[in-house]
């Protein structure tokens, strides 16, 4: 009987899709997604701080799915709150290796407004994460669904951070919110647990050829702050924002009143002024009609108005594809303020003026036109 030659079980394949050398970092790699931790029956007014885990190339984002199940408003049925089911994260804060912030925003502006407004995740209807097919809304006994992404990409290839070394990987906290902040009437006789998973989507190491991404080092950070100072009702008002230092793509503007929530008490006309010169002076129903050009008939939330600066090569945001041509060069000196001419009625006044931007900080000089062409 002739001897059988034993082969190994899932020997691996010789890789048959290497390009030939020279092109774009994204014509030598691919796309992918790697699981990071799924972390459930977590109580309101927690903390996660599951450590990240590394990935064999470059970061692009992270994508997670955060729900709430196991509860029973069969007694009482929940009542979700105005900022719900998003306010169930208190604050989302991502750093680099290095401490340097790269987002840093409650859970609504962190979860919801960024992914609509922020021209990183998805086109047309599916920037807004409530219309994707994972979203369930709160229910009577006060479970949802949502899925969102926490972007590093902010056009193609450009943004990302290296991932494979287990050392020097970012860091990632939740601190999830109490249950009265989510529900203004809590469900009962259960309250639901909170779960939380990750992945991160990222783009392979190249095979066969030494290349990296465009610009590798540059990032983009998007910080929520408040603006300075307060607003009273029906006020002509000049407020001023942080200072800045980076290049700006993308401006979230939101206003709350004294309570919290958001008022659409926004100034029949808006100004908006760089060191002291109007670069937009302009009534707030060309504001709306702007906003639903340049994002594609994206509804706008109460008490949110929005700029995107990444419309170079479109009347409207194509996201990833974009050559920064047009974005806003500002320095540490840079003032820029808002004026209401006059703000509107504000019930529970004063309101505060809120601001998420994103801001571009080159590791060098910012590559701008289509660096991956």
């Amino acid at each position: 009987m002739p001897a059988t030659v034993a082969e190994a079980a899932g020997r691996p394949q010789p890789q048959t899709t290497i390009e030939p050398p020279g092109g774009p970092f994204i014509r030598h790699s691919q796309p992918g997604r790697r699981a990071q931790y799924n972390v459930t029956g977590q109580s309101f007014a927690g903390i996660i701080t599951q450590p990240l885990v590394a990935v064999p190339g470059y970061v692009r984002g992270f994508r997670a799915t955060v729900s709430a199940s196991g509860g029973s408003g069969s007694t009482t049925a929940a009542v979700a709150s105005a900022d719900a089911p998003y306010d169930a994260v208190q604050l989302v804060t991502l750093k680099d290796a290095f401490g340097t912030p790269l987002i840093v925003a409650p859970g609504y502006e962190a979860l919801y407004l960024l992914p609509k407004f922020g021209s990183c995740f998805g086109l047309f209807g599916a920037r807004d994460v409530a219309n994707l097919p994972s979203y369930s809304a709160v229910d009577s006994g006060g479970n949802f669904s949502f899925s969102t992404q926490l972007p590093l990409e902010f056009s193609k290839g450009y943004g990302v951070i290296s991932g494979a070394n287990a050392s020097l990987l970012p860091t990632l906290q939740w601190n999830l919110a109490a249950d009265g902040s989510v529900y203004s009437t809590p469900p009962a006789p259960t309250l639901p647990n909170l779960n939380l998973q990750m992945d991160s989507d990222f783009y392979w190491l190249p095979e066969g050829v030494a290349v990296t991404p465009p610009g590798l080092g540059t990032t983009q950070q998007w910080v929520f702050q408040q603006c300075s100072p307060s607003v009273p009702s029906s006020s002509t008002t000049t407020v001023q924002l942080p200072r800045m230092g980076g290049y700006i793509s993308n401006m979230i503007l939101e206003l709350r009143d004294s309570t919290g929530a958001r008022v659409d008490a926004w100034p029949e006309r808006l100004r908006m002024y760089v060191d002291g010169v109007p670069l937009l002076d302009s009534t707030l129903s060309e504001v709306e009609d702007d906003m639903y050009d340049v994002f594609e008939g994206t509804s706008r939330p109460t008490g949110v108005i929005a700029f995107s600066r990444k419309n170079s090569l479109s009347q409207v945001d194509l996201g990833l594809f974009d050559t920064g041509e047009t974005y806003l060069s500002t320095n540490p000196g840079t003032l820029i303020e808002f004026q209401g001419a006059p703000f509107g009625n504000i019930a529970n006044s004063p309101a505060t003026l809120n601001v998420l931007i994103g801001q571009v900080v080159p590791s060098g000089t910012l590559i701008q036109g289509l660096p991956e062409v």
